[in-house]
């Protein structure tokens, strides 16, 4: 497989047709008439080919106005097996935004970090993952937020916080929009089960 996987449509076409998971995390099926993003191996029938439209990154999808299909999860993926083979500024740079250095220091504080001008890096991320630093970074609290939600009992407000929101709005608006559910529906979805409350102490 091959860099910008997600620009060869009929190749996308077909992986999603199969349901090939060897694509997943190469590239990400947005549906139009649905506004949902999947894996390309998502269980559900196959939209047609007309109404695909293909992406390089979960956060991609997610700043273009998809929602995670409920299904195959698709923003559970932290990136694309190509990520993790390449040591160069944005396997760097996405490890950073991981660690949480855009929430703490914003984009200037990443750039620093990395040796490269706030320009430089926005340039670089958009170019391989189709989504800036800060995009990126949201995709990666609402996904924080969400194993919170659904693992834990802990109150929404800790959540919020250990997710690196920077209020409880903008956890609450975040989630809406990107799972189309409110934290506390996210929550009531989750089978009944003995809960998590913390870390062990000491």
């Amino acid at each position: 497989m091959q860099k910008g996987m997600h620009t060869h449509r009929e190749r996308c076409v077909r992986a999603v047709q199969s349901k090939d998971a060897r694509f997943d995390g190469w590239f990400f099926t947005a549906v139009l008439t649905t506004r949902i993003y999947c894996r390309p191996s998502c269980p559900v029938v196959p939209p047609k080919p007309e109404n695909m439209t293909f992406y390089p990154s979960a956060a991609a999808c997610q700043q273009a106005g998809f929602r995670a299909c409920k299904r195959c999860r698709p923003d559970t993926s932290p990136g694309s097996p190509e990520w993790n083979q390449r040591a160069d500024a944005v396997a760097r740079a996405m490890r950073l935004i991981a660690d949480g250095v855009v929430d703490r220091e914003g984009v200037p504080g990443l750039a620093a970090r990395l040796g490269y001008s706030t320009r430089q890096i926005e340039r670089q991320l958009l170019a391989e993952l189709g989504a800036g630093p800060l995009a990126i970074a949201r995709a990666q609290r609402a996904q924080t937020a969400r194993l919170l939600i659904e693992t834990t009992a802990l109150p929404m407000a800790e959540i919020a916080f250990a997710a690196g929101f920077s209020s409880i709005r903008a956890f609450n608006e975040t989630v809406r929009e990107v799972f189309a559910l409110s934290p506390s529906e996210l929550r009531a979805r989750v089978p009944r089960q003995p809960a998590v409350t913390g870390p062990p102490q000491g």
